[in-house]
């Protein structure tokens, strides 16, 4: 699949802020299943300094220095990405034990070798309770790919998805004790389970491409930014992902942006200013197959507003609509297989 994929990302500050610091974590990332024929980013006010950097991780990162004064930011970026992302055999991956035992064996000190996700991470921590979860779902001597998607699709059967009942901020233990939350807790949840157990895991942030509900045109601005899990199956196949909000293996829907031992590490945007008050927000995302017409305007699409705890979690990932008739704008992306539910950003 090749995508043209814009993200628009707008803050307004109640009071002017003289001078900010951004980092921002917005580029498609090169990897050897997604190639980035082009990106571009805009930003107004237009800054003063502009860096073009790379994380330990091996993230690209835009640095990013406004000397004027302003009171709203607003970052557009645009990227085409071609997708092709083989499907591997989960059957034939190596034991969760085999994996377990290769990971503590390996002396891979770069930034995507298994030994940085296996201990605690800002965020993502084991504790008693999510590594007895893992152990009541992941047989240690189950293939390892065969396992992961089991233990995905438990995570989405048993925690309910709901926007609003966490923020950007909830801690992962209060995530998995009210087994509910949204995309990010249950990506954190499974990674700290994982970890447990001794299974490396990261956490990845990117795009998810939807479909609109049959007879309906594709809105503008209605795709998401989305979080999910990768897990190391070993030197031969490296990482692969898995996304515990929709019980799947990722395929050509899930285009990755930035990966990191939890959401600390790959925020879309971090940064430092000083202003008053809260700030609102707004993004919205577009993810167009190439060739496919362009979506048509959202009703109000330039009402939407959010608080301050509100904001980071909006860049972190979109909120999905649970009544669609209540919601003009709601997505629905189709199963991935027979059976599985519509995925959820």
């Amino acid at each position: 699949m090749i995508y043209d994929i814009t993200l628009k990302i707008a803050y307004d500050y109640p009071d002017q802020v003289k001078d900010a610091r951004h980092i921002l974590r917005v580029r498609p990332s090169q990897e050897p299943s997604q190639t980035v024929w082009g990106a571009e980013i805009d930003i107004s006010p237009r800054p003063g300094e502009r860096v073009l950097d790379q994380d330990f991780f091996g993230n690209t990162l835009d640095h990013v220095l406004l000397f004027q004064p302003h009171q709203a930011l607003k970052i557009t970026m645009r990227s085409r990405v071609e997708i092709h992302r083989a499907a591997p055999d989960l059957e034939a991956t190596p034991t969760v034990a085999e994996i377990v035992r290769a990971a503590f064996a390996s002396r891979d000190v770069s930034g995507r070798g298994p030994m940085h996700y296996l201990g605690d991470s800002r965020i993502a921590h084991a504790s008693e309770a999510m590594t007895a979860y893992a152990r009541k779902h992941v047989a240690m001597d189950a293939p390892i790919g065969v396992a992961m998607l089991a233990f995905a699709k438990a995570i989405t059967k048993e925690f309910a998805y709901k926007p609003g009942a966490t923020t950007v901020n909830t801690p992962v233990d209060e995530a998995f004790a009210a087994r509910k939350g949204v995309c990010q807790d249950f990506a954190h949840i499974m990674i700290s389970a994982l970890r447990g157990i001794g299974v490396p895991a990261a956490y990845v942030s990117g795009f998810l491409r939807t479909i609109p509900p049959a007879g309906r045109p594709r809105l503008e601005g209605a795709d998401a930014m989305h979080a999910w899990v990768k897990v190391w199956l070993g030197d031969q196949l490296g990482w692969r992902g898995f996304d515990p909000t929709n019980a799947m293996a990722t395929r050509d829907d899930h285009i990755v942006v930035a990966v990191g031992r939890d959401y600390s590490d790959v925020a879309p945007i971090d940064g430092v200013l000083i202003t008053a008050g809260p700030q609102k927000t707004r993004h919205t995302v577009d993810v167009i197959p190439l060739g496919e017409p362009q979506p048509v305007p959202a009703p109000d699409a330039d009402k939407a507003e959010a608080t301050e705890d509100e904001a980071a979690e909006a860049v972190a990932e979109a909120e999905a609509k649970d009544d669609a008739e209540a919601a003009p704008a709601a997505i629905q992306a189709p199963p991935t297989a027979p059976g599985l539910p519509a995925a959820k950003a």
